[in-house]
């Protein structure tokens, strides 16, 4: 094996994970079905779809997150013990990845143009970008000799994670369902407390949307501001 074609072996994985790591915009699919009653005061319980998670500090942590949204939209979280109008179910999760394959160039690769990176915002899981053996990730540009003949002999695998948020809120007492979402992304790590709250913040995008509407929905990094 040539040094090129080791280096590109080593660095593809190192890549990826330095753009895991960059601010970067947050790409999910989100569907809605919803027969939500206007915002008037009424008030919400939050639990977990799944028993067991109830009264984790993980799961607290994201229902604080739902809290907040719908607080900031004019419903109120009833009080410990009191009675709610309404009922929210909430529930996330990460599957275990799927292996995928790329072909790379042997040199000139650029992080987020030479090959497939869900975290870039040039490319994108949505189908931007070129991803075939002879088109390199530059959007506009054709050049199968850009990396040189059998430039992109080197065939390199990475792991693809899918996310989902799925939040139901019911009428108490009826059970009568008026709101039912469900938001999906994919990324290069399967990190929840980096995926649930953009999930969050995708799902109440706009919410509670058109009912039945299947939407892309583009959250943007936090900026330097809210970081310090």
């Amino acid at each position: 094996m040539s040094r090129m074609n080791s280096f590109v072996r080593i660095a593809a994985p190192l890549a990826l994970l330095g753009a895991a790591g960059c601010a970067q915009n947050f790409d999910a699919k989100v569907s809605r079905f919803q027969a939500m009653p206007a915002a008037q005061g009424q008030t919400f319980t939050i639990k977990a779809a799944d028993p067991a998670l109830d009264g984790g500090l993980e799961f607290a942590s994201y229902a604080r997150l739902v809290s907040g949204k719908l607080t900031a939209l004019g419903y109120h979280e009833a009080a410990t013990g009191e009675a709610s109008n309404l009922v929210v179910s909430l529930d996330y999760g990460v599957d275990k990845g799927k292996e995928k394959l790329r072909s790379a160039p042997t040199s000139n690769y650029d992080r987020c143009y030479s090959y497939f990176d869900p975290w870039c915002s040039s490319i994108g899981f949505w189908g931007r970008g070129y991803p075939s053996r002879y088109y390199g990730y530059y959007p506009g540009f054709y050049d199968p000799w850009l990396f040189g003949p059998g430039g992109y002999d080197n065939v390199e695998s990475y792991t693809v994670y899918t996310s989902q948020l799925d939040l139901k809120i019911e009428r108490a007492g009826t059970s009568e369902r008026v709101f039912e979402g469900k938001a999906q992304a994919q990324s290069l790590n399967d990190d929840l407390t980096y995926l649930v709250p953009n999930l969050v913040e995708a799902m109440f995008t706009g919410f509670p949307g058109n009912s039945g509407e299947t939407r892309k929905i583009t959250v943007p990094p936090p900026s330097k501001k809210s970081q310090r």
